[in-house]
C-alpha cells in the first residue's frame, strides 16, 4: 500500500461539538492555525448549525473569519440546511457538507425529519453550490448500527450514499457514528456502497466505541478506500454511549498508516503536540494513544 491517503481532520467541527467543555473562540482559529502546519489538505472548521442545537459551535462565522486559510488546503464546514448555507457564504466559505442517515429512526431523531424529507433539503443546496461553484461533501450517519433501531440494512446504507452523490456531492463519507462495527461489516458495507459509488469518492468515518476503529479502516483500506476521517486528540465523545470514546484519534491513523508505508504528508509529532495541547484546553490527557507514546519518547 504504498500510495496516499487523505486524512480528513474533522475535530475542530465532529469533536469540538460535542465536548461539554466550553473553547473561546480564539482557541478555536489556534487550533485550526495549529492543525494547518502539519501537513493536513482537509480540515473542517466549524458547523453552522443554529446556535440553538450546538451552542459551542455558535460563533461560525467568527472562527472561519479569523483562521489562517492556507493554499492548498480545504477549510468545509457543516450545514444542515440553505439558512446555515446563506450564513457560511456570507463568511466566505467555498466547501460545505451535508448530513443525513441510513437510519430512518436516527434521522427523525436528529433532525426531525425522514431520509427521504432530508435529501430533499438538499437539493436547492446542491443547485445553489453547483452555481456558485461550491463543493459539496455527503455524510451518511449511522452505516453499521444505529442506537435507535439497531440493525442497518447495508441496502439502506447504499440507496442514501448512491443518492447523495447523484445529487452532486462530489465525496462521501461513511460514518459508523456509535462505533458498533468490525472490520468485516465495515469491510462489506464499503464494497456494497463501492459497486453503486466510485470508490474514489468515498471515505470513511469511524468512531471509537468498542475500541475498533484503526482495524476497521485497516480492513477499509484493504478494500480500496482513500480518504479517512478522524480527529485530533480523539475529541468527541460519544453521545450515545455513556463514557465511551467518540472519534479515533488522528495521531493514532497516522501512526497506523505511516507504518502500512502509506504517505500522508502530515507531520506526525506536530500533529501529537497539537493534539496534547487541545486535551490541556478540555482539561484531560489526550485521548491519542500514539501521542501520549510520543510525549513519552
Amino acid at each position: 500500500m504504498n500510495d496516499f491517503v487523505r486524512v480528513v481532520e474533522v475535530g475542530p467541527r465532529d469533536g469540538l461539538q460535542n465536548e461539554k467543555t466550553a473553547v473561546a473562540t480564539a482557541d478555536k482559529i489556534a487550533l485550526i492555525d495549529r492543525l494547518s502546519a502539519t501537513g493536513l489538505r482537509t480540515i473542517e472548521a466549524t458547523s453552522f448549525v443554529s446556535p440553538r442545537w450546538v451552542p459551542q459551535l455558535a460563533d461560525a462565522a467568527e472562527v472561519y473569519a479569523g483562521i489562517d486559510r492556507r493554499p492548498g488546503i480545504a477549510y468545509p464546514v457543516l450545514v444542515p440546511n440553505e439558512q446555515g448555507y446563506d450564513r457560511a457564504r456570507a463568511a466566505g466559505v467555498t466547501e460545505v457538507a451535508v448530513f443525513t442517515a441510513a437510519s430512518e429512526a436516527f434521522n427523525r431523531a436528529n433532525t426531525n425529519a425522514g431520509i427521504d424529507e432530508s435529501i430533499e433539503r438538499f437539493r436547492p443546496i446542491l443547485a445553489r453550490a453547483a452555481a456558485d461553484g461550491v463543493k459539496v461533501r455527503g455524510y451518511v450517519s449511522t452505516v453499521l448500527g444505529c442506537p435507535y433501531q439497531g440493525e442497518v440494512a447495508v441496502s439502506a446504507v447504499v440507496d442514501v450514499a448512491r443518492r447523495l452523490h447523484d445529487l452532486g456531492c462530489y465525496e462521501i463519507s461513511l460514518g459508523d457514528t456509535i462505533g458498533v462495527g468490525t472490520p468485516l461489516k465495515a469491510r462489506r458495507m464499503l464494497a456494497a456502497v463501492a459497486v453503486e459509488v466510485p470508490m474514489a469518492a468515498l471515505a470513511v468515518h469511524f468512531h471509537d466505541t468498542y475500541g475498533q476503529a484503526l482495524a476497521n479502516i485497516a480492513a477499509c483500506l484493504e478494500e480500496g478506500v482513500r480518504v479517512v476521517d478522524s480527529a485530533v486528540s480523539g475529541a468527541g465523545g460519544c453521545p450515545y454511549a455513556r463514557g465511551a470514546s467518540g472519534n479515533v484519534a488522528s495521531e493514532d491513523v497516522v501512526y497506523m498508516l505511516q507504518g502500512m508505508g502509506i504517505d500522508t504528508g502530515i507531520d506526525l509529532p506536530a500533529l501529537a503536540a497539537t493534539g496534547r495541547w487541545l486535551a490541556g484546553l478540555l482539561g484531560r490527557e489526550t485521548g491519542s494513544k500514539a501521542g501520549r507514546a510520543l510525549a513519552a519518547t
